[in-house]
């Protein structure tokens, strides 16, 4: 039997912390991020093996769906050495084995907006770890996958459902380095639409507004929306979802970095929108809409943003329940 020699893994894109839900709750979107790695050793020959080897282990292509082939120097999940973000969760696993890697080419077609709010850094990990598991045999369940993910990007929001697809909710559990994830309903009539500007937000630069400390009243607060949140979207009820959408722990202090944030809020309202908040850590927003407002809402959506002076992309989406696909090819 021939070993696998070629790994394709397709990854959804996430919006994460849905308001009240800061750190803890994402849905995977129906936008995607394409990985192939091949190995070279089998494939290749000798040359591309050597090539390889003096790139770190790995050469690496990155295209962009709308842009074409990226060149060297962009974020480390999409950049061409040995610090791409995909090669770096490559080569996590194959050390969490005991294992030495393999030396690989991979393959990147962007099809998320980087640096946005959209999960891009969580695909690169999923698709690092998921093509690096099946070239090596499959050795780790999906579980494990998922916790070696989480520790990589240091919360679940984002890698959960990146590699599970559809909403999930993630808590510890009482052993260390336990999660238990909770799968939550999305009601088919409510609509995702996203407001991608044309601005890039770092992780980083979010996460430094905000507080270290918060009073009891805002964790209370958090704590009943995100309940109401959940049962909101199991049932579609309007009225729950415009009341559970708000927040106290991160959004009152990252809409200050998203020029034109209120704008692009209240034209969603105004356009039927249940509610709007940050994806991730920004600057997209996600409104949550019904389907007979949605295209109005996307419409109202980038006009605000464009009236602001910022080109800006929006578009309905659904809930993509299927998570990280891969399909593996064998060397002859």
């Amino acid at each position: 039997m021939h070993p696998i020699s070629t790994v394709s893994v397709t990854v959804p894109a996430t919006t994460a912390n849905l308001g009240p839900g800061f750190d803890c709750i994402g849905a995977a979107l129906t936008l995607h991020n394409q990985f192939k790695f091949t190995r070279l050793d089998t494939l290749k020959g000798a040359s591309a093996t050597s090539q390889a080897g003096e790139r770190g282990g790995a050469i690496i292509t990155v295209t962009d769906s709308k842009l074409g082939e990226i060149p060297c120097g962009w974020p480390e999940q999409v950049n061409t050495d040995a610090d791409n973000l995909v090669y770096k969760a490559f080569l996590k696993l194959y050390k969490h084995l005991g294992k030495t890697p393999p030396p690989v080419q991979i393959e990147i077609n962007l099809g998320i907006p980087l640096a946005r709010g959209l999960g891009s850094s969580a695909t690169a990990i999923a698709g690092g770890l998921v093509g690096a598991n099946l070239l090596a045999g499959s050795p780790l369940s999906q579980t494990q996958v998922m916790e070696l993910a989480i520790a990589i990007e240091g919360h679940p929001d984002n890698v959960v459902p990146a590699l599970l697809g559809g909403c999930r909710l993630a808590a510890t559990g009482l052993a260390a380095q336990q999660w238990e994830i909770c799968d939550i309903t999305w009601h088919p009539d409510i609509v995702p639409v996203v407001a991608i500007p044309d601005f890039e937000l770092s992780t980083g630069e979010a996460r430094r507004v905000l507080p270290v400390q918060y009073t009891r009243a805002d964790a209370i607060f958090n704590t009943a929306h995100l309940g109401l949140l959940v049962r909101g979207l199991e049932t579609g009820k309007v009225d729950w979802l415009r009341t559970a959408l708000q927040d106290k722990i991160h959004q009152p202090y990252r809409k200050a970095l998203i020029p034109g944030y209120d704008a692009v809020y209240s034209a969603a309202l105004s356009a039927g929108a249940f509610g709007m908040v940050i994806s991730g850590a920004g600057p997209t927003v996600l409104a949550l809409a019904s389907l007979a407002t949605a295209s109005a809402v996307a419409l109202a959506m980038a006009d605000a943003w464009n009236n602001e002076g910022i080109k800006a992309e929006a578009r309905s989406l659904s809930i993509d329940t299927g998570g990280a696909t891969s399909t593996a090819e064998t060397g002859k």
